[in-house]
């Protein structure tokens, strides 16, 4: 695999990023969302980050192969400094190592940001996921049963919080 590069997103991967998530979206319960996202909302969810909310991407002979994202937890003031991190990576590139680079990286920026800790909620059925976050420091701070439904079933979604 040639080399990994991490950087920040620009509104130019918007395409690849939309790509990879509506995969996940069609695909997987590591989102709840039932639709494709359309390349406008993209394009407003880019507007809602900036350097104290960075989107980065890895990319591999500069095509997107992964991104992550830092987001507000809450819209209400008080939780400014709580986030909530995203990481996606192409399906057939699995297991080499991407998502953790893409979290590491997060982890860090977060820092130096000034944030106060990050949330990850991870639906149950994501065991690589939730492990990778318990590998970089997250722990589990709430199990919530059967709050989302999704290709015909209940799921439950567990949260995960690092203290920075």
């Amino acid at each position: 695999m040639s080399t990994l590069q991490l950087r920040l997103a620009t509104s130019g991967d918007l395409p690849a990023i939309n790509e990879i998530y509506n995969h996940y979206v069609l695909h997987s319960t590591c989102t709840y969302q039932d639709e494709p996202s359309a390349a406008e909302e993209r394009v407003e969810w880019f507007a809602a980050h900036g350097a104290d909310l960075p989107v980065t991407v890895a990319t591999q002979e500069e095509r997107v192969v992964g991104w992550a994202s830092l987001s507000r937890f809450h819209k209400r003031s008080a939780y400014r400094n709580t986030v909530e991190n995203s990481v996606y990576v192409r399906p057939e590139l699995h297991g080499r190592g991407i998502g953790s680079m893409l979290l590491v990286d997060s982890i860090d920026r977060a820092r130096a940001c000034g944030h106060h800790t990050i949330l990850a909620l991870i639906d149950m059925d994501q065991a690589a996921s939730i492990r990778l976050h318990l590998k970089l420091g997250f722990v589990e701070v709430a199990h919530l049963k059967e709050v989302g439904f999704k290709f015909g079933r209940w799921l439950d979604v567990v949260y995960l919080q690092l203290m920075l």
